[in-house]
């Protein structure tokens, strides 16, 4: 059995568990602070959280003097939580856990004698709880392709499997552009800051040939839109979005540049702050590699004009460099491999 602990932050990371999973051949069971993702193939245990409800001490030092991301003192919910997956790593057997992101839980499973697989994540990792998890595991995934990890001390690259990278929509055929077609999608993922939409509103006033639609949410003030911007609100299935668009322009989180290249569409990659320099991480990486229009700041609303025109010129074929539709197989080969492998014995202490 392996045991999948899935972060309950956005929507990328359940995405992308359910995309592996559902192609292990090892039974899966989940772990997750959320209820069960959509398309989930197994068993799911729901967590009880480990945030609210204590004001006290408790909250004084939740790091552990800066070892770990989150153990409030005496918190109920992370005495519950950590208790159940305890029991799943007792008694199932399990010979894996999976962790999609967390350093505790990393911590907790290797602690129970289980190994641990670590979904890994750009940016700078080397603060102290990451470089626990990091070096605790016994392999790194890595939702990219191969590239050069500045700053990686030499041991991770060498445990760490570089899967290419890792969308819901792998398996779905991307199919042209619809000729002559001037249209722009907009992708907010769900957990991060929405798009500005006053800034939205201003490009697609600046380029009145192109019709502009926004899916996920956006701030800023409730004006009226210019005729050629529709806002398409949350949704759980952006495909025909996707494949609609003659540009998508996106942030540099990894869920949605992997559905811009699962569709092979051009792009405007425009990273927005996050820890650890998650996203400038990224959006370098599709600048070096020359995938994406990486432009510094949102582009003023002259700019636009130019700034899509480039992305059309440069086209989406290249995305297959980034991501080449098997990086789930490839993920789940992983896993099922480390799942299988023989218990060592020891002595112990």
């Amino acid at each position: 059995m392996i045991v999948y602990y899935v972060h309950h932050h956005g929507s990328g990371h359940a995405h992308r568990a359910v995309a592996v999973a559902a192609r292990c051949r090892t039974p899966v069971v989940g772990v997750g602070s959320g209820p069960a993702p959509s398309g989930w193939p197994g068993a799911w245990h729901r967590l009880p959280p480990d945030t609210g409800g204590d004001t006290g001490p408790g909250t004084a030092d939740v790091t552990a003097g800066g070892t770990l991301h989150w153990v409030p003192r005496h918190h109920e919910g992370l005495r519950e939580r950590t208790g159940i997956v305890s029991e799943l790593l007792r008694s199932g057997p399990a010979r894996l856990l999976v962790a999609d992101v967390s350093v505790e839980m990393t911590l907790l499973a290797r602690l129970h004698g289980v190994p641990v697989a670590v979904m890994a994540q750009p940016g700078d990792r080397l603060d102290r709880p990451h470089r626990t998890a990091y070096d605790l595991a016994d392999v790194l995934l890595a939702p990219w392709p191969r590239r050069p990890e500045h700053g990686w001390p030499a041991e991770w690259p060498a445990k760490t499997r570089y899967l290419g990278g890792l969308s819901r929509y792998d398996d779905r055929p991307a199919g042209p552009a619809v000729p002559g077609a001037r249209r722009v999608l907009v992708l907010s993922g769900s957990g991060g800051d929405g798009i500005d939409a006053a800034a939205v509103r201003a490009a697609a006033a600046g380029t009145p040939d192109w019709t502009w639609t926004v899916a996920g949410p956006s701030t800023g003030p409730g004006l009226a839109d210019p005729p050629g911007l529709r806002r398409a609100g949350w949704s759980a299935d952006v495909w025909s979005l996707l494949r609609d668009a003659d540009v998508v322009v996106g942030h540099a989180g990894q869920n949605v540049v992997a559905e811009i290249a699962a569709a092979r569409r051009p792009a405007v990659i425009i990273p927005q702050p996050r820890p650890h320099d998650e996203q400038l991480a990224t959006a370098a990486a599709l600048d070096r590699a020359g995938l994406a229009t990486v432009p510094a700041r949102w582009p003023a609303p002259r700019e636009w004009p130019a700034v899509l025109a480039g992305a059309v010129a440069r086209g989406g074929e290249r995305w297959r460099e980034w991501s080449d539709g098997g990086a789930a197989d490839r993920a789940a080969g992983v896993l099922d491999a480390l799942a299988a492998m023989p218990v060592a014995g020891g002595a112990g202490r």
